[in-house]
């Protein structure tokens, strides 16, 4: 028990012994804090690459899950290291170090979330050996961050730029394809690529290299095939008219796209309305629709062809509408409309008595589209003025598939983005990570101190993804990378990796394997970060214990 004393001579108790004992510091905390974070990247480890295996999930409520990373929600499918992380029950801290891990580098580039933590894993087991030998943590620590420069550098040297365009789209879409290889929806991944690079050169301003991927809707329907998802230039919105006898196509048409209720208005104070006689209900009632019918004649004043509003209006006014021959539909979200007035260049009308023709939206064509039962439709507002608003409209099986290929889909348009803004490649494959593993160790020769053996440990480290690679393909792991690796260095070849799909070459330019410079780059400095970060921790002290 550790005692101390106040000026008056009285002892207090700083800390009880049997605390004191329950504690881990020094070596054995780092090897508990080393120890939990490999745990996570096993787990991530066998479903790197195109032939990842799957996991079974089990949800809170009981349900059994078989996926490939899954939600935790009854049968769900998911493809992607950030999603599991994220669903993961995790009570360790270390371990929610490495769910950060996956976050950032889903925020930041939007793929490569499996790999930035099993690359975490890697160094972490390498940097356990060298503190077993003695070796301080600060000097691991300093060793790991010379060597994630000489890599980010090296990265650098043997990346490639491809020039790209509206009319020249294949690199961008290789790229894509090589994201989703790994997904559950690769049976159709250059399709969907085609899709991701299309809805992202839509809305891009190449000029400025900046890509808002907010413009792009990603809508869901079950119903039809995988192969029917399709790019639509324009908005889906997920209503109907709000008539059945109303239009069902309306060609150039002018919209006026209003928050405001298209109905009589209420006084925003408690009223009551003393009615003693039925001509004085029936002068109401005439009111009423005098005013709303003022409201429809000047929507067709001004010269609007169709009313998207974000409220509702009852049956009267809908029936009103139909008479009058002025098509609408109600209750349209908030987000939606933003979408349609951005795509139809039209404004946003607060206040009904602000509507004017400068303020309409104008649109080629907008149609309402039937699945499978007459009940199902939805409204596709296409040949917009301004097509800088796109809508991935998915079609599936089931909603599983649905959700698996939205997520599919944000890490193709993710990368995409990257490349608009930076547009240098690096070949995949674990290529990458073999060239810098041999460019890391020739250099860790030119570094006499202990941080030498920190810099040969990283290089080490870097061979965990292609090892793993190997594994997931069902080829010998070792003997695959010893070959590769040799291969590189005889030819001087930095484009050679792991041959998953067993095409009969291990050159990844020749397969088309790309990958982001930049989500590379991030790989190896957020995993860097994040071990450097562990291994400076040395106690590990409970709040509960206080």
């Amino acid at each position: 028990m550790a005692l101390a004393f106040d000026e008056y001579g009285r002892p207090f108790i700083i800390l009880k012994e049997q605390e004191r004992k329950s504690r881990l510091r020094g070596l054995d905390a780092q090897k508990a804090n080393i120890a939990a974070g490999r745990a996570v990247a096993r787990i991530l480890r066998t479903s790197l690459g195109p032939k990842g295996m799957d996991k079974m999930l089990q949800s809170p409520d009981g349900d059994v899950i078989i996926s490939t990373f899954s939600f935790f929600l009854s049968f769900s499918l998911a493809n992607d290291g950030a999603t599991i992380l994220e669903q993961m029950d995790v009570d360790n801290q270390i371990a929610k170090l490495m769910v950060e891990l996956s976050r950032s580098q889903d925020y930041e580039i939007g793929d490569g979330t499996t790999g930035v933590v099993v690359m975490a894993g890697s160094l972490l087991e390498q940097a356990e050996k060298l503190l077993e030998r003695g070796i301080h943590p600060l000097r691991v620590a300093e060793g790991y961050e010379v060597a994630s420069r000489i890599a980010f550098d090296h990265l650098e040297k043997i990346s490639q730029k491809f020039e790209f365009g509206p009319d020249n789209i294949e690199p961008l879409v290789q790229t894509c394809m090589t994201t989703l290889s790994s997904k559950i929806v690769n049976r159709c991944k250059r399709a969907l690529a085609e899709i991701a690079v299309k809805a992202v050169l839509a809305v891009a301003d190449l000029e400025r290299k900046d890509v808002n991927l907010d413009l792009i809707k990603v809508e869901g329907k079950v119903g039809g095939k995988l192969e029917d998802t399709e790019l639509i230039y324009g908005i889906a919105v997920d209503k109907d008219m709000s008539h059945p006898q109303m239009p069902k196509r309306i060609e150039d048409a002018k919209i006026a796209i209003l928050t405001c209720p298209f109905e009589p208005p209420k006084p925003k104070t408690k009223h009551k309305v003393d009615i003693d006689t039925v001509e004085k209900f029936q002068t109401l009632r005439e009111q009423e629709r005098k005013y709303f019918d003022d409201m429809v004649q000047k929507c067709k004043d001004v010269g609007a062809t169709l009313v998207i509003c974000q409220w509702g209006f009852d049956d009267e006014a809908n029936h009103l509408l139909m008479h009058r021959n002025l098509p609408a539909v109600r209750w349209v979200g908030g987000v939606e409309l933003e979408l349609i007035a951005i795509a139809t260049g039209g404004r946003i009308v607060p206040r009904f008595q602000e509507l004017s023709p400068e303020k309409l939206g104008k649109a080629g064509i907008v149609r309402e589209k039937s699945f499978g039962t007459t009940k199902d439709r939805m409204l596709y507002i296409e040949q917009c003025a301004n097509s800088r608003a796109v809508t991935i409209f998915i079609r599936g099986g089931n909603k599983m598939m649905i959700e698996e290929t939205k997520r599919s889909l944000h890490d193709a348009l993710c990368v995409a983005r990257n490349l608009i803004r930076n547009n240098s490649i690096v070949y995949g494959g674990g290529s990458a990570e073999i060239s810098c593993s041999v460019a890391v160790e020739a250099a860790a020769d030119r570094h006499p101190g202990v941080e030498q053996y920190a810099i040969r440990s990283f290089a080490e480290a870097l061979d965990a993804i292609p090892l793993a690679l190997a594994e997931n393909s069902g080829l010998p792991p070792i003997d695959t990378l010893t070959a590769v690796k040799a291969q590189q260095i005889k030819e001087n070849n930095p484009f050679c990796g792991i041959d998953c799909n067993d095409v009969g070459t291990n050159d990844m330019k020749e397969q088309n394997v790309f990958e982001t410079l930049i989500g590379k780059q991030q790989q190896i400095l957020l995993a860097t970060q994040v071990v450097k970060m562990i291994l400076k921790i040395d106690d590990v002290i409970s709040p509960s214990e206080y």
